[in-house]
């Protein structure tokens, strides 16, 4: 038990991260700017009187007065739709902000999880991806703006950690849950709310295209035990789903699993430097963290929609 920081606390990842944590006895110190989310999310800490929040823009120094014992640092926008709407302040999430908050761990003597992204690994060339992979990544494509930010920001991780600070780098591949923005563009979310509402589920490409997907409860649980670990350990570490699907048979599953919908398949192109695989190897996080996901896709895709028939139902959208 101690007191952690979690910026972009108020997002998909941050949400389930803080109520898991608080479960656990911590005092949560959330920080977001709701640029991706909405102030309705702190509703569900209302109640959670060791739970408070502070909004803040992460590309500014943070300034806390009392002490900190450990950071997550998950600020950033990850939905392409979303990240690409404001290249700049994507880049200058990552890029500004990690160095603040790793100034705020070094201040405070704290333990950092800088969530990075398997995005780092671009139109992979390897398969699976090991954390040893340099990427195949577009500097200066329309995705540039989130992939390389994440990249930066791993080597500011390391600098720093080279210094003294206790950094810890996850590599985050598909994840998906409640919490998650309706609106939020990436596939399962988009697949679920358009078959909620009978509208077409849009596949961009031929739907050949693969993908691991890990359910968020899976992801938090190897998060808290990198966290955990006693030693000093940079990492990076993958975390995800090393099962492997491709796009046509996620919309398949999620039609076979609201069988009310009146939702077909459609297709359109595929948007401009769109991974055509990825697939996480995890024998690093088995190995250290004794991890690995034990959520089936179908079990947590069952959870993720009822999750969204209640928020559908309850917003009327």
């Amino acid at each position: 038990m101690g007191t952690i920081l979690i910026t972009g606390s108020a997002g998909f990842i941050g949400t389930n991260l803080a109520k898991k944590l608080l479960v656990f006895g911590n005092r949560i110190i959330g920080v977001d700017n709701f640029y991706s989310s909405s102030p309705e999310r702190l509703k569900i800490f209302a109640d959670q009187k060791n739970f408070s929040f502070i909004k803040h823009d992460i590309r500014k120094p943070l300034k806390i007065k009392e002490k900190i014992d450990e950071i997550y640092n998950l600020a950033c926008p990850a939905s392409p739709p979303i990240y690409q709407k404001d290249p700049l302040f994507t880049l200058e999430t990552s890029v500004l902000g990690i160095r603040n908050v790793l100034e705020l761990a070094q201040e405070k003597n704290a333990k950092i999880l800088q969530a990075s992204t398997s995005e780092v690994y671009g139109n992979p060339l390897e398969h699976p991806q090991k954390e040893s992979y340099w990427g195949n990544v577009n500097p200066v494509g329309p995705r540039s703006c989130y992939d390389e930010g994440k990249r930066v920001a791993e080597t500011f991780c390391l600098e720093y950690f080279q210094k003294g600070v206790d950094v810890r780098v996850v590599r985050i591949f598909n994840t998906y849950g409640p919490f998650m923005n309706p609106a939020d563009g990436r596939v399962v979310v988009n697949f679920i709310v358009q078959a909620l509402k009978n509208e077409d589920l849009t596949i961009y490409g031929d739907g050949g295209q693969t993908r691991s997907f890990c359910y968020v409860d899976d992801l938090i649980a190897g998060m808290i035990k990198y966290m955990k670990l006693k030693e000093r350990f940079f990492g990076p570490i993958n975390l995800g789903n090393p099962e492997e699907f491709t796009i046509k048979k996620l919309a398949e599953l999620v039609l076979k699993l609201i069988p009310e919908s009146k939702s077909k398949i459609v297709y359109q192109p595929l948007p401009k430097d769109d991974p055509e695989k990825r697939r996480p190897d995890i024998l690093l996080a088995k190995k250290v963290l004794n991890w690995e996901p034990k959520m089936r896709l179908e079990e947590g895709l069952i959870k993720t929609i009822g999750y969204f028939k209640n928020f559908l139902n309850e917003n009327i959208l």
